[in-house]
């Protein structure tokens, strides 16, 4: 099988059951938005400090790829039995939530992104998934959606704010408050 198949040439591109849409496509910019997200969390997985974490950002790699057919899928053509998206992945991120929090000192003035690569690569994340929700949102606006995916995505988008405070506190990373001036 060849990677390039030369279909995409007219800028269009074929979703999961066959319906070609124009690759500006709402639906594209959502499922694009995930797997831009998704090689962010890999470049995540791969920094300084990473190791205790590595384990569960391939779970959320995994879980973001399941949500990826999802989006990619025309739910009135596709007869594709796809991979469950379950609102457990969401409870998993609440419980690891609370459990970071339990050992962060709490926040009383907003954080500006930095203090060490591996901490502002989890701030890019963040930024890619909010990123994902809104292109995720606008797709629920004209087509039905499992609106667990959005869930998700905002749950998500915590997670990595806490994550990064997390990586800050085991790298011994200085958090800069936001102090705003004038």
């Amino acid at each position: 099988m060849k990677v390039y198949t030369k279909t995409g040439d007219e800028g269009t591109t074929g979703l999961i059951g066959g319906t070609r849409v124009p690759k500006d496509h709402v639906r594209i910019e959502a499922y694009g938005s995930v797997d831009e997200l998704n090689a962010h969390i890999g470049s995540l997985r791969d920094q300084a400090g990473m190791k205790s974490y590595q384990e569960r950002l391939v779970q959320i790699q995994e879980q973001l790829f399941t949500m990826g057919s999802h989006l990619a899928n025309d739910p009135e053509k596709s007869k594709m039995k796809l991979p469950e998206f379950l609102d457990e992945f969401t409870h998993d991120l609440e419980k690891d939530i609370d459990s970071m929090e339990e050992e962060l000192p709490a926040m009383t003035n907003f954080i500006l992104p930095g203090g060490h690569p591996s901490v502002s690569v989890c701030h890019i994340a963040r930024c890619v998934c909010r990123r994902a929700e809104r292109a995720t949102i606008a797709l629920h606006h004209s087509s039905n959606i499992n609106t667990s995916l959005m869930v998700y995505l905002n749950r998500l988008s915590d997670y990595l704010f806490v994550l990064s405070r997390k990586i800050a506190q085991d790298l011994g990373a200085e958090e800069t408050p936001w102090k705003p001036r004038g």
